[in-house]
């Protein structure tokens, strides 16, 4: 699949908020209890999920199309959703689950999808 420009400069966004995400969990230790008890480090993780969420919303038709079975775009929308319109009630179990679970693969795909756009650049 080809990325149009604007698509890769979105995914390097993504990617740097993804990278924010992980450096967040690396200064509370991985730990959830040292995360669930820092309102700060809610606070970045959450923003940051927000930031990608917004990104993720951006990205052309084509390419989410193009993309759906590798990353489920819709439900990283979803998210940016929930920390916006319900951001006092958000569950810090879904947070953490999200930043952990979800984060690493998506700065996996993010990562091999810019080596595939750098290489079609040369």
């Amino acid at each position: 699949m080809m990325l149009p420009s604007r698509d890769a400069s979105l995914i390097r966004h993504i990617l740097k908020y993804c990278v924010k995400i992980e450096k967040t969990l690396t200064r509370c230790g991985g730990d959830f209890g040292a995360f669930a008890a820092d309102p700060d480090f809610i606070d970045s993780v959450s923003m940051n999920i927000l930031q990608i969420g917004e990104l993720a919303g951006r990205l052309s038709p084509e390419y989410i199309l193009a993309s759906k079975e590798q990353i489920d775009w819709r439900a990283i929308r979803g998210m940016r959703n929930i920390i916006a319109h319900d951001y006092g009630a958000v569950d810090i179990d879904m947070v953490w689950d999200v930043a952990r679970n979800d984060i690493p693969v998506l700065a996996e795909y993010c990562t091999e999808q810019l080596s595939h756009f750098d290489q079609q650049q040369e």
